[in-house]
């Protein structure tokens, strides 16, 4: 029988002594030898069959002529309907076995075969003459139905709880037979005769079913054997107090009566300790290492079950070293069964004290496995090391605990929450704490945040205190929420009291970190999905931030005021007053801590320039303004205030026809600042449009604005677009106020363009952005749904926009020459500068998704695919993906365009040997990976694959660069690269037959000979031409109708300076419309071979190799 056995690892212990039970065995490991039959048989016969009976009275049924039942098998029927109590059923069973024990058995027998998922019988007459194993290849004979379909493999319909009430039958057949029948000498050795026989077939159902049956018998023998041990102890004692007492009160019948049970306790031991060694020896040790992990894994499972119920026999090195061999298994399933038996073993005080050696060899194994693939696993084996710290803490060093503690910041909840509880109990919490929680405001939590800060500072891995917050909060959540405490250390001045800057930094994130874990009631987002409160978790989070705004209302301006200029310190506090539940400032009478929060909110917007801090005021302040809130008032005149300080300065100075340097920084400031704001609240009333539109229009004349006036110029005025927008009704809305929306966008968009050729990167790039979300709101999104009435404010880019705009994205996101790659230690720089550029490629392919653009365009961004894989390789599939959603034509058409601008460029580039260049290469690549997006099967893209071809052969056959012109004289058709076969099988049999004949005309007309065929080894087996019938040749002339050769495809700004570049300044050349035949942008692909189909059809190509460019289109 094939087995599996897992690779022993070095650290394995050694054989040891076994238990008493496996004591008459010479050696434990012995593998041999595992058929039963040999060592255990009942006594009555040679053949495991009794002597003569008593006859009954009256048989519970009546046997056939050959042995077996006529009727269905109960015990099996009970089983799996499961409408009968399992204990009634073997009660019921056992009085017919105490009546005539061969038919008995006999359905004992037919009720394991039959939860096999066999349909043959044993038959008595085969009980009484043959051997186990050859009524088992009987057995097997008879198995009709697919091995791979049995009771314990289903999980539907009446199997859905088989497993359990099949383990406990056979448990109860051992339990309720523990005071009768159970030591007869003929139950039990053949039934374990039979499970061991089974456990060793071939047929993976036997062997599963009869391992399972085996290891349920033996955790039932395991109890009965634990009560018999107790009974023998008891009975010991009472026999050593009567024979301790004087001959004159020592009564000689009871200390009989008690030797005789002792010798019958002692035998029926010894009985069932064979039993339970034969089972062990015959059936686990052979099976706990067999290919199907789930026999594996409730031999795991088990083997623990018996440690725990029976530790004076199992509880030796020579069955611990199973689980620690086991914990090296494949499948994550078994690892966890050993897992979770460890845990039962370490639990117990009594039971980790002889675990020494076990926890020596196989510690490193169990800390290795906090990092298992299986998250199941992972957050088990931390439960275990976590029971570890309570009964052996000794065993596991400093070491061993660093290499868990960086398990709080994980991405899985369940893994983080148990490494949290472990922190907690291994360095937060003293040992002689216990339990109990303290209460809020003592010296323990004192210390608790100081130990806490100790290892935020110290991990050095992370910097996420949402996420160690979030692991802490379910066993420290009380002593994190005990926010008096942690402002009382913030605002601690006391020498050798006071924490340091990088302390104080730590604790008000950790504060921050707390109060929003409070206020929204869940984890912090990318721990598991958001889920929605029920209306007991919302009370409890409206509770929580009553609280919160209690604690920290009458502390957070000082704290504010104390850390006013330190911007990483503030910014967390301002987060926290965003947590606030603002209507208890009224109810709780905290008018005057209400006044001094505003105030400092205010010195902030007016102190900082940083976008974090005034994005968090500004969102604060928002909040204030809340029309349901009774403190509405309070937040208005908040905004008031400082509309007299930013606004009416901003407007005197942007109207200053010059400004000193004095003049400038403020100028720039207070733009910075109203940005921000503006995002976050309705600044129109501020009436900064017009300034800001002038500023804009100055720097369009004259070029003397600098930048850090325009990009936040532009910012506001956005804004200002965007906030008009939002305030617009969708019905009956004045034509007036539509008018003066448009003139007002067309006018800043006119204005933005203009900045596209700035020389600054900053004002370049946030004009870029600016236009794409403006073109996009103000796009074909604007009508729908019932916003018809918004139509006037639609507004299509012209093709110099779109030429700007593809400029941009060709000279600034795809120029390899800028210095992202380059530079190694100028990582963070590098990395800011890639998301700048992702952001401005992002916005560029919104246009294209939702019609601001029309898809050809996207042939600008596709044929960099290959190249900028590793940068934007996400970003340009999903656009690839989106694309090929709008039609099998229109993609066909753009991947089509994509790859005749690439050619057409390689050829500008390096003329007629292009194959040569190594940039050919990437053409192939890229062919390559758009070739993915096509599907496999050609029917759902046939139509799209045929236009690909046509246009592909049409572009080979056009002219080339400066005229060439056709004719015979020209070289031999190239090879085609090792993918050209690609394309083959994407296309049908027959269009590709008419494909080649359409080519092959193509040519006659051009003049073009045909020639010997040169593809390379390897190509497909041509087909042969079959011919067409009328019909089907009718139909696909239609499609290939339209043969014209188009004119040369466009090509982007970039290509055509790549020969010569125009002087600076020099407008951008617009690229060409598509042509209703699909020439132009629309066009086609490129030939350079025969597409091998029919024997000896080969054409030879126009006297240039241009004729290759099809070869691009092939290597799909």
């Amino acid at each position: 029988m094939s087995s599996w056995r897992p690779a022993r690892p070095q650290d394995s212990p050694p054989s040891s002594p076994s238990s008493t039970i496996l004591s008459r065995s010479d050696n434990d490991d012995d593998d041999s030898g595992s058929d039963f039959e040999a060592t255990v048989r009942p006594k009555q016969g040679a053949r495991g069959v009794p002597g003569p009976c008593p006859v009954p009275k009256r048989s519970r049924r009546e046997p056939s002529e050959d042995g077996s039942s006529p009727e269905q098998n109960v015990l099996f029927q009970a089983v799996r309907n499961g409408g009968v109590a399992i204990e009634v059923v073997v009660d019921e069973w056992l009085e017919g076995y105490k009546r005539d024990r061969e038919p008995a058995f006999l359905e004992l027998v037919n009720f394991i075969v039959r939860s096999c998922g066999c349909r043959g019988t044993v038959t008595l007459a085969m009980l009484r003459e043959l051997q186990n194993t050859e009524i088992i290849r009987r057995l097997t004979e008879s198995f009709d139905e697919d091995p791979a379909d049995y009771p314990l493999s289903l999980s539907g319909g009446p199997w859905r709880r088989f497993r359990g009430s099949f383990g406990a039958a056979v448990a109860a057949v051992a339990l309720r037979c523990r005071h009768s029948v159970l030591y007869d000498g003929f139950l039990l050795g053949g039934l374990t005769a039979l499970l061991t026989s089974l456990a060793d077939s071939q047929v993976r159902a036997f062997r599963h079913t009869a391992t399972l049956a085996a290891m349920k018998l033996m955790t039932a023998l395991v109890e009965v054997a634990l009560g018999l041990s107790q009974h023998r102890d008891s009975t010991r004692r009472l026999y050593e107090a009567e024979r301790a007492k004087s001959p004159p009160r020592r009564a000689p019948g009871k200390l009989e009566s008690l030797q005789e049970t002792l010798r019958e306790l002692q035998e029926q031991q010894e009985e069932i300790e064979a039993v339970m060694n034969a089972i062990f020896k015959g059936v686990f040790v052979h099976r706990y290492r067999d290919v199907v992990p789930d026999i594996r894994a409730l031999c795991m499972e088990e083997l623990g079950t018996w440690m725990c119920s029976f530790p004076a026999s199992f509880l030796t090195d020579g069955h611990l070293k199973y689980l620690g061999w086991t914990l090296h298994d494949m499948q994550g399933e078994v690892r966890l069964r050993c897992v979770r038996a460890l845990q039962g073993l370490y639990a117990r005080q009594d039971t980790a004290a002889h675990m020494e050696l076990f926890t020596s060899r196989f510690k490193a194994r169990l800390v290795a496995m906090v990092l298992d693939k299986e998250p199941e696993v992972a957050v088990e084996v931390v439960k275990l090391l976590t029971v570890m710290l309570d009964t052996v803490a000794e065993a596991l060093t400093e070491a061993d605990c660093h290499r868990v503690y960086p398990a709080v910041f994980c991405t899985r909840r369940a893994l983080a929450s148990a490494a949290g509880l472990f922190l907690y109990r291994s360095l937060l919490s003293p040992r002689n704490e216990g339990d109990t929680e303290p209460s809020p405001g003592t010296g323990d939590n004192r210390t608790f945040f100081r130990l806490l800060l100790a290892f935020f500072i110290g991990s050095e891995l992370h910097q996420h205190a949402l996420y160690l917050v979030d692991s802490l909060w379910d066993c420290a959540g009380a002593r994190l929420r005990d926010w008096d405490t942690a402002g009382g250390l913030l605002l601690e001045e006391a020498p050798g009291e006071a924490l340091n800057d990088q302390q104080e930094k730590a604790l008000v994130e950790i504060l921050a970190a707390s109060a929003k874990r409070a206020a929204r009631g869940g984890p912090p987002v990318g721990r598991g999905p958001t889920r929605k409160l029920s209306p007991q978790q919302k009370r409890a989070v409206a509770e929580q931030r009553s609280r919160l705004c209690l604690c920290l209302a009458p502390i957070l301006p000082r704290l504010l005021a104390k850390f006013s200029a330190d911007e990483e310190k503030v910014t967390p506090l301002l987060e926290v007053l965003g947590c606030f539940k603002l209507s208890v400032y009224c109810t709780a009478q905290l008018e005057r801590p209400l006044e001094q929060a505003l105030a400092q909110l205010q010195e902030l917007v007016l102190k900082h320039t940083v976008p974090g801090v005034l994005k968090a005021a500004a969102r604060v302040l928002g909040t204030f303004c809340d029309p349901r809130l009774p403190l509405r008032g309070h937040g208005e005149l908040a905004w008031s205030r400082l509309r007299e300080l930013l606004g009416e300065p901003c407007h005197r100075l942007l109207r200053a026809q010059s400004l000193d340097e004095e003049e400038l920084y403020s100028a720039a400031a207070t733009l910075r600042r109203l940005a921000v704001l503006f995002n976050a609240h309705d600044l129109t009333p501020w009436q900064l449009f017009e300034p800001c539109i002038l500023l804009l229009q100055r720097a369009a004349d004259t070029g003397e604005v600098p930048p850090q006036l325009l990009v936040p110029a532009i910012t506001c005025t956005h804004f200002h677009i965007f906030w008009e927008l939002s305030r617009l009704p969708t019905t009956d809305v004045p034509q007036e106020q539509l008018h003066a929306l448009r003139s007002k966008a067309t006018s800043f968009c006119a204005l933005c363009q203009s900045c596209l050729s700035d020389g600054d990167a900053g004002v370049r790039e946030q004009a870029f952005v600016v236009l794409s979300d403006l073109l996009l709101m103000l796009g074909p999104v604007v009508t729908r749904g019932d916003r018809a009435a918004l139509a006037p404010l639609r507004l299509v880019p012209d093709v110099e926009l779109r030429c700007q705009l593809a400029a941009v994205l060709l000279d600034h996101v795809f120029s390899p020459g800028d210095g992202i790659a380059d530079e190694p230690e100028a990582a963070e720089a590098r990395m800011e500068e890639l998301h700048r550029r992702r952001v401005l490629l992002v916005g560029f392919c919104r246009l294209i998704i939702y019609n601001v653009l029309e898809p050809s365009a996207a042939s600008d961004v596709f044929k960099h695919y290959d190249k900028f894989y590793a940068d934007y390789g996400d970003i340009i599939k999903e656009t690839l993906v989106r694309i090929r959603r709008m039609g099998g034509q229109e993609w066909a058409r753009v991947v089509l365009l994509t790859l005749q601008q690439v050619m057409a460029e390689l050829l500008l580039e390096h003329g007629p040997e292009v194959r040569g260049a190594p940039a050919f290469g990437g053409l192939r690549n890229l062919g390559r990976r758009l070739a993915l997006f096509f599907s496999p099967r050609p029917y759902p893209h046939r139509q799209a694959l045929l236009r690909l071809h046509r246009r592909g052969i049409a572009f080979a056959l056009q002219e080339g660069p400066g005229g060439a012109p056709r004719g015979p004289g020209g070289p031999p058709v190239p090879a085609l690269p090792g993918g050209a076969q690609r394309v083959l099988p994407r296309l049908l049999p027959p269009d590709r037959v008419l494909l080649l004949s359409h080519l092959q005309r193509s040519c006659q007309q051009l003049g073009v000979p045909p020639g010997g065929h040169r593809g390379p080894p390897g190509r497909l087996p041509p087909l042969p031409a079959a011919p067409q019938a009328p019909q089907q040749e009718a139909a696909h002339g239609r499609v290939l109708a339209g043969l014209r050769p188009p004119p040369s495809p466009a090509l982007t700004s970039t290509a055509l300076r790549a020969p010569s570049a125009p002087p600076p300044g020099a407008p951008h050349p617009r690229p060409q419309q598509p042509q209703p035949d699909g020439g132009g942008r629309g066009g086609g692909a490129a030939a350079r071979s025969p597409l091998g189909v029919g024997p000896g059809l080969s054409v030879e190509p126009p006297p240039r190799v241009v004729v290759s460019g099809f070869a691009c289109f092939l290597l799909f």
